[in-house]
C-alpha cells in the first residue's frame, strides 16, 4: 500500500560551479561557523551521505539536516544564509542579495571587464558597505582573475604518469635531473642607489633602469638531494643547449647513457626546476641592479655555490591521479561556459 513508513530523501544534486562556491565558504576562514557547518552538511547530501550519519559526524541533528536541505532545495546557496531571529529585522531582503550575486557572477558592466563594489552597488541599490559585506562572505573576488592554460598534448595523460612516477618512486641507482633554461634575464642597472631598509620603512629602488644586455641559464636540478648544475650562455641557440646536455653528459660520466622524459606543451609546472628557477628571481635577480652581463652571469653563479652548499630536495606530493582530476575539473567549467 503506497504511502506507508517515511518518505525517501531526496537526491540532491548539485553543479560543478555550486560545489566549487560552497568548498570556498567551507574553506573559509571569515565565514561564520553557523554557514560552514550549513555547507558541509550540503556537500555531504550531495554525496550521498544520509541525513542520520550526517548528523553523527556534524555533532548536529538529524531535523536540522532535513532543514538546510529543505532550504537548499528551495533557496540554493542564498538559503543557506538566511534565517529569520528575533531582535533586529535584517535591513536587506534575500532576493536583493541574490539579485547582487546574479548581476556579479552573471553578467558584466558595460564600462568594463568585471564589476567594483561601487558599480555593483549604484546597478543594485545596495550600499558600498553591504555589497562589499556580501561579496566577501560570499567569496566573490571579481576585482581578482588567475591566470590558466589548457595543454594541447595528445600525450598528456602519459606523460604526467611517467613523470610523476620519477617524482615520487624514482629508479633505484638513477639519477633524475630535472633540465629546463630561463631565457632572457636581463642585466637591469637601477640608475639610482637603492635606499636601504630601516626602521619604519621599505628598501626602495627606483621604477627605472639601464638596460646590460642579457643570459640564458640553462640548470638541471637533482631531485634526490635539490642540488643544481647551472650555465649561463650569452645566446639562446640549440648550439647552446646541446652544449649543455653535453655538459651534464660529462657531469655523469660514470653512467653510459640517459632517458628523456618530455613535460606536455604548456605544462612546464611538472619539471621541479622551474621552482628553483622562481627561488633565484625571488632571492637574486628581481631587486637587484646589475652593471653588466657579467655582472649578472657572477651573481647568479654565486648564488647557485651558496644554494647547493645547503639545497634540500622539493618535497613532490601530487600524486598523477589528484593532477588529472583537477585538470578534469577545469575542462568542466570551461565547458559550463558554453565556449
Amino acid at each position: 500500500m503506497a504511502g506507508i513508513g517515511r518518505p525517501q530523501e531526496r537526491i540532491l544534486c548539485i553543479s560543478d560551479s555550486e560545489r566549487e562556491e560552497l568548498e570556498r565558504v567551507r574553506r573559509s576562514h571569515s565565514a561564520p561557523h553557523s554557514v560552514v557547518r550549513r555547507t558541509q552538511i550540503i556537500l555531504a547530501s550531495a554525496d550521498e551521505e544520509t541525513n542520520t550519519a550526517i548528523a553523527r559526524r556534524l555533532g548536529t541533528t538529524n531535523p536540522t539536516v532535513c532543514h538546510w536541505r529543505k532550504r537548499w532545495f528551495e533557496q540554493g546557496l542564498v538559503g543557506l544564509y538566511g534565517e529569520a531571529r528575533p531582535g533586529r529585522p535584517r535591513t536587506h531582503a534575500e532576493e536583493k542579495i541574490a539579485q547582487l550575486l546574479r548581476t556579479v557572477l552573471q553578467s558584466k558592466p558595460a564600462d568594463g571587464t568585471h564589476w567594483t563594489v561601487r558599480s555593483a552597488a549604484s546597478v543594485t541599490g545596495l550600499s558600498k558597505s553591504t555589497v562589499g559585506r556580501m561579496l566577501a562572505l560570499f567569496g566573490v573576488q571579481p576585482q581578482r582573475s588567475k591566470s590558466f592554460k589548457l595543454t594541447t598534448d595528445p600525450l598528456f595523460v602519459d606523460k604526467v604518469k611517467a613523470i610523476v612516477g620519477l617524482y615520487l618512486n624514482p629508479p633505484d641507482h638513477a639519477v633524475v635531473l630535472c633540465v629546463d633554461e630561463k631565457t632572457q634575464i636581463q642585466a637591469l642597472e637601477r640608475t639610482q642607489p637603492v635606499l636601504p631598509l630601516g626602521l619604519g620603512y621599505l628598501e626602495g629602488v627606483t621604477h627605472d633602469y639601464v638596460r646590460h644586455g642579457t643570459t640564458t641559464l640553462f640548470a638541471a636540478l637533482d631531485i634526490a638531494n635539490g642540488q643544481v648544475l647551472t650555465q649561463c650562455r650569452s645566446r639562446h641557440r640549440h648550439q647552446e643547449f646541446l652544449g649543455f646536455l653535453k655538459h651534464i653528459e660529462t657531469w655523469l660520466a660514470a653512467r653510459p647513457r640517459f632517458h628523456v622524459h618530455y613535460t606536455p606543451t604548456y605544462a612546464s609546472w611538472l619539471n621541479q626546476v622551474e621552482r628553483w628557477f622562481a627561488l633565484l628571481t625571488e632571492r637574486q635577480i628581481r631587486r637587484a641592479s646589475f652593471v653588466s652581463a657579467k655582472d649578472l652571469t657572477e651573481k647568479i653563479n654565486a648564488f647557485v655555490e651558496i644554494y647547493n652548499a645547503k639545497a634540500k630536495p622539493f618535497v613532490w606530493t601530487a600524486t598523477s591521479e589528484a593532477i588529472l582530476g583537477k585538470v578534469e575539473h577545469l575542462c568542466r567549467s570551461i565547458c559550463e561556459t558554453g565556449y
